[in-house]
């Protein structure tokens, strides 16, 4: 199968494809005209699901057989990487499509290609996910077997801290994921099998989660990023030559920060959908924000049988933050903050770090128990609670001095510092990396 959305003039912006269908005077076909471009798996496929705007305005969705009369595909486009997958364009001449192949309704099919597209994300994260950890591998191989100044390379302190930042990252990666998942998945177990609308009821379960697929989509593919990245440095020179696997790592991961959304796009869905939910009020934030005094004068709680209590006062405390940060946002700049695409962009990175934060700490504190693998989890989520909330507070910072013209109130100031003292945590960040990096050369690929 092939999915064709993208047009030469319609990437980002998808839902103004010029592709078009006309019902026949006979009421048996649609008529199709127009370009496709980037279609994956072109070469291959037998049926396709193409997007076309039925009358010129009314964005619907088809099913086409390959050998439809009218129907061409191009030939392979010449990529920089990702060489053995099929990209072709599609081209309909006054293909004939009989009409029960229109999918769903006439005007809906917004509808189908943005459950593709969720659907598409939290698969694409999952496959980064499975190539870092390959990327891991290959980085910690290579760091054991290098030999620089008398020792290997995995010996000196720096290359600690580069195998312990991806293996941070990819377990925070894995743990949001599995976290979302778990919640679409949730809904979708309620469901009742028998009800003919089944089916559609499943896609407007996962369209509920259009949020967390986003950030899914943006911190996986982030995360390969980064995994293939560092992997090549600590390759040196060795590593920008085609005799070793990270140079083809390095040119096939750059895509997925484009395709299924490109990362800014699906930034501005994280903080535009929060946006609707709080508008709608779906979530409150008046209500989540009505008890701060209490908040701020209750002292952190000291409780001896949570190993993450002080990461869970800190993230609660960074919830608090992000909340007042997106208040001020809607307050300054309502629904016009979808042009402010800077400062939703970095809204979207606070919430980010927070669920990935929060599903991190839930997945270490379920797995704790006596093994290392376990012991070594909780060092992972100390960690990264630790770094992402720097980020938060340097974010959130970024923001209410683009909010209030770089003069923040001096009562909010205050609410502010009182919030970022309780984020702050005392953690060893750099101790702990090199301890998980001793324990992942032992076992030489990602155990989690």
């Amino acid at each position: 199968n092939a999915y064709a959305l993208t047009e030469p003039g319609a990437g980002s912006d998808a839902l103004s494809g010029k592709t078009t269908a006309y019902l026949s005077e006979d009421g048996k076909h649609y008529i199709l005209n127009g370009d496709k471009q980037f279609i994956s798996n072109g070469s291959w496929a037998n049926v396709f699901t193409v997007l076309a705007q039925v009358d010129g305005d009314k964005f619907s969705g088809f099913i086409i057989d390959r050998d439809t009369e009218g129907f061409d595909v191009g030939a392979e486009e010449k990529k920089m990487g990702m060489k053995g997958s099929s990209t072709t364009p599609l081209k309909f001449t006054n293909a004939i499509v009989p009409a029960e192949n229109l999918l769903f309704k006439v005007g809906k099919g917004a509808t189908i290609a943005f459950n593709a597209l969720n659907v598409g994300r939290y698969k694409l994260a999952a496959a980064c996910i499975g190539g870092s950890k390959l990327g891991l591998e290959y980085a910690i191989s290579y760091a054991k077997d290098r030999q620089q100044f008398g020792q290997p390379i995995a010996q000196f302190d720096a290359i600690k801290g580069k195998i312990a930042d991806i293996t941070v990252r990819i377990y925070a990666a894995d743990s949001m994921l599995y976290r979302t998942v778990g919640l679409i998945q949730g809904v979708i177990d309620e469901l009742d099998k028998s009800e003919p609308n089944y089916y559609i009821k499943m896609g407007e379960a996962t369209e509920k989660f259009a949020i967390e697929a986003s950030m899914a989509k943006v911190f996986g593919s982030e995360t390969s990023d980064l995994v293939v990245d560092e992997a090549l440095q600590i390759h040196g020179g060795y590593g920008f030559t085609e005799e070793y696997p990270m140079a083809r790592a390095y040119r096939d991961d750059r895509i997925n920060r484009i395709w299924e959304g490109t990362n800014e796009i699906n930034r501005a869905i994280v903080t535009g959908y929060m946006m609707k939910k709080v508008l709608m009020e779906e979530i409150s934030l008046r209500d989540y924000l009505r008890d701060m005094d209490d908040f701020l004068s209750t002292e952190t709680p000291d409780i001896t049988e949570d190993i993450f209590h002080s990461e869970k006062f800190a993230l609660e405390s960074a919830k608090r933050l992000a909340s007042m940060v997106f208040q001020e946002a809607l307050c300054e700049y309502g629904q016009d903050l979808k042009h402010e695409q800077q400062l939703s962009e970095a809204l979207a990175d606070i919430f980010t770090y927070i669920y990935t934060s929060g599903s991190v700490i839930s997945r270490a504190r379920q797995s704790q128990s006596s093994n290392g693998v376990s012991n070594m989890s909780s060092v992972i989520a100390r960690i990264f609670t630790a770094e992402s909330l720097l980020e938060v507070k340097s974010l959130s910072n970024i923001c209410l001095n683009k909010i209030f013209m770089e003069t923040i109130p001096e009562n909010f100031k205050d609410t502010i510092n009182q919030l970022e003292s309780r984020m702050t945590l005392s953690t060893d960040i750099i101790s702990l990396k090199q301890s998980l990096a001793d324990f992942m050369y032992t076992h030489k690929n990602y155990p989690f």
